[in-house]
């Protein structure tokens, strides 16, 4: 996934934001809170990190091209970082950063849920 591919499908996702921030790494976030974060080192490799579940970190954490998300893993959180080949598909990628970006406006308060329409029951 290229810096543009991963920006852009980011940016699809409802009431994000983008900053670059820590070094140069293209973070977004929903709500104020992180749910990518995403750094390309020299040779043109992607890092992408997203955060999990406790049962697909489990799953990843051993994968080829995966690992527990450095800093973030360290401490506790279930974040996974796709660091090199063969890793994850970009479809799969795709799924894993929406997924973090529902878990992540999950822990949003209710109050501002509601505000950015997010998560909202349909009746």
């Amino acid at each position: 996934m290229t810096y543009e591919e991963y920006n852009a499908f980011c940016g699809s996702l409802p009431v994000t934001t983008h900053v670059v921030q820590w070094g140069g790494s293209h973070v977004w976030k929903v709500g104020g809170k992180v749910f990518a974060v995403g750094g390309w080192n020299d040779d043109g490799l992607t890092g992408i990190s997203f955060k999990v579940s406790e049962i697909a970190f489990e799953m990843l954490k051993d994968q080829a091209g995966l690992r527990p998300a450095p800093y973030l893993a360290s401490r506790g959180m279930k974040w996974i970082q796709h660091f090199e080949a063969p890793g994850l598909p970009d479809k799969e990628l795709k799924e894993f950063l929406a997924d973090s970006h529902r878990i992540v406006s999950l822990g949003l308060t209710k109050k501002l849920q509601k505000e950015l329409g997010l998560n909202q029951e349909v009746t």
